[in-house]
């Protein structure tokens, strides 16, 4: 069985410090026999970023949110990515942000205001998101037992290129609820070509930028990406870095 100190090891060979901030992608079942499950996996990092760092979830539900189900509560609207994010979401000192298709989960240093103000987005990662913050914060992702095509930073380096036909002309009109209970109404213009195939393709870009570092998480094979890097790989312009 794998123990919470064998993935904590796991991390630091990663490169990763307590310090980061870090969005996961994962795969529970390719990290392997865990003592105590995916509850241990995500007591490991807790413990590891609490104090200085940032650990962050997509927990996206542009699957279940839609023009036939237009409602979102941020209580209880399921995640569609994994085991991970959906038990990370409803854990004490969690922060969702208020976006009906394309939220993030946060727990540590300035989660709140790392989440704050996604509800206010009329895309699912427009400037100032905190897909955006991720660029703002030095941040990096940390796929674990999944490639990098399936990547909702680079949908959002998308839209700050602004490329063309990437979303839709005709918005969706969409309520999400927040914690207190009180409805926002949201109109969304909702991606409408997805480029995950692209993405993967360009694997080869981001080693010759010196952009990805690979390891192990348990039994999974992983991949950390540097947003900085990559989204300049890509031809962004880079925000200032506040962190």
């Amino acid at each position: 069985m794998i123990t919470k100190d064998q993935l904590k090891k796991d991390l630091e060979k990663l490169g990763i410090e307590p310090s980061d901030t870090l969005l996961i992608h994962s795969s529970m079942k390719a990290i392997g026999p865990v003592e105590g499950g995916a509850d241990t996996v995500l007591d490991l990092l807790m413990d590891y970023f609490r104090d200085e760092g940032l650990l962050v979830f997509p927990t996206i539900s542009y699957d279940k949110v839609n023009a036939a189900q237009p409602v979102f509560d941020v209580r209880e609207t399921p995640s569609c990515v994994g085991i991970l994010p959906q038990l990370f979401r409803q854990r004490p000192g969690v922060i969702r942000s208020l976006h009906p298709t394309h939220s993030l989960a946060a727990f540590g240093r300035d989660a709140a205001e790392f989440t704050a103000g996604h509800e206010k987005a009329l895309t699912p990662a427009p400037v100032g998101s905190p897909w955006w913050k991720l660029l703002e914060r030095n941040g990096k992702i940390l796929f674990i037992g999944t490639g990098i095509s399936c990547n909702t930073f680079l949908h959002g380096v998308d839209e700050w290129l602004k490329l063309p036909n990437m979303r839709r002309t005709e918005p969706q009109y969409l309520q999400v609820v927040d914690y207190d209970g009180h409805v926002h109404s949201v109109p969304q213009y909702r991606h409408a070509n997805g480029r995950n195939a692209f993405y993967g393709s360009c694997e080869a870009r981001f080693d010759a930028a010196g952009a990805i570092v690979r390891g192990k998480f348990g039994q999974a094979d992983c991949h950390v990406l540097d947003c900085r890097k990559i989204a300049a790989e890509l031809g962004l312009a880079l925000p200032e870095c506040k962190k």
